[in-house]
């Protein structure tokens, strides 16, 4: 690929940026002075960077990877998040760089960023994107992290790393030995070089399977994304703690975050309250079920749980900064679709969830007969006595 894109090549991606790759490529003779197959990768990589990274999407001077390298890659609301846990610190070496989405949010608040990247051709296009975006606090170094840190003469605050997920075929991949640097392994050698690690991890892999493995967990972070668990942080030094605080996050639209903090011990000694539902619905959100928070969060906010298994809370106090969403409850009906549809108007639309019940949300809507949509969140779930029942509700807030 030519650095920077020729003009007629940038008119190309421009005009095309939104239209079907496939499409693109099987017109390709049109255009026989332009490297069409390679600019088809470029917006294809365009295109699934504009839900993550959507002002880089939209930067008509940056080059792109692969569009595998822009998966991998944190969106800007995770990178930005990362960046403020280690904000302040002088140095930071990004052992496993990628498309450079962590190391250019790092750069915003770390004095100076080594971003390590084995893939020569990766590393030469995060090098002249860098540039584009006037970022001068970036070295960038293409070679692989234990060969980097063979050179390394000077001290390093931090060391982040995110393993490849990828096996040789392809395939995604989760156990932290199987990841690419092999984390566990390697950690003496990184505390050689650093009090503190920043490791990221697959959202699939177990919380405390990790914490067991690494043995150096300080503390960690689930971070979701609009109720979504995007990656698992965990922050490991030399003297690890005995029981790591577990902070979950969920980064909101327009801004808001929701936080709440757990530990084993605590989550060990919480004594959940039981209820029939009562004015309000609390329903926590994925970071905090990811983390473990089952029995814990409830006692945080003085509500009653509605079954063992059903992590759904109840209260007639509107909590508002419940770290999850909130509803009203207008109704609790039997699993009928008629006493069901009676609530919901002639087009019968609403939003269902399905929690310890037996049928999933496709097969509710096809006993009932409810389509998505509309105002009202139906909760299918079973009560204290084994009893399956439908919670018709209305968002109350958070």
């Amino acid at each position: 690929m030519e650095f920077p894109l020729p003009e007629a090549a940038r008119r190309y991606v421009a005009a095309h940026l939104h239209d079907d790759p496939a499409h693109l490529a099987l017109q390709a003779r049109r255009h026989p002075g332009l490297p069409v197959p390679e600019l088809v990768r470029q917006i294809q990589a365009r295109q699934k960077a504009r839900g993550k990274l959507p002002a880089w999407a939209d930067n008509p001077d940056l080059i792109f990877p692969p569009a595998l390298s822009v998966e991998q890659a944190s969106s800007a609301r995770t990178a930005a998040f990362k960046a403020e846990l280690v904000a302040g610190a002088d140095r930071l070496a990004d052992l496993t760089g990628g498309f450079g989405a962590d190391a250019v949010h790092f750069a915003e608040q770390v004095g100076q960023v080594d971003y390590v990247e084995r893939d020569a051709k990766l590393a030469g296009v995060v090098s002249y994107n860098l540039a584009q975006l006037d970022i001068l606090n970036v070295a960038v170094h293409a070679t692989d992290a234990v060969s980097f840190l063979k050179t390394v003469s000077y001290p390093l605050d931090w060391l982040y790393l995110d393993p490849a997920r990828r096996d040789g075929a392809d395939r995604k991949i989760f156990k932290l030995k199987d990841c690419e640097p092999d984390v566990p392994r390697l950690l003496p050698l990184f505390l050689r070089h650093t009090p503190r690690i920043l490791l990221k991890t697959s959202p699939m892999l177990d919380v405390e399977q990790a914490v067991q493995e690494l043995s150096r967990v300080r503390r960690l972070w689930v971070v979701a994304v609009d109720n979504e668990v995007k990656e698992v942080l965990y922050e490991l030094g030399a003297e690890p703690a005995v029981d790591p605080e577990r902070l979950t996050v969920n980064l909101r639209r327009h801004g808001e975050v929701q936080e709440f903090r757990l530990n084993r011990a605590r989550e060990a000694r919480a004594v959940p309250r039981y209820a029939e539902p009562r004015q309000y619905l609390y329903e926590p959100n994925a970071a905090v079920l990811k983390a473990g928070g089952f029995k814990s969060v409830g006692n945080a906010f003085e509500l009653f749980k509605l079954h063992q298994h059903s992590h759904l809370y109840t209260g007639d106090v509107l909590r508002a900064d419940f770290p999850g969403r909130i509803f009203r409850v207008r109704a609790v009906e039997k699993y009928d679709g008629a006493a069901l549809r009676a609530h919901l108007g002639p087009e019968a639309r609403a939003h269902i969830t399905t929690r310890n019940f037996p049928d999933s949300v496709a097969e509710v809507r096809q006993r009932t007969g409810i389509r998505e949509g509309g105002d009202t969140y139906l909760f299918a779930t079973t009560d204290l006595r084994g009893r399956l029942l439908v919670l018709v509700c209305e968002k109350a807030g958070g």
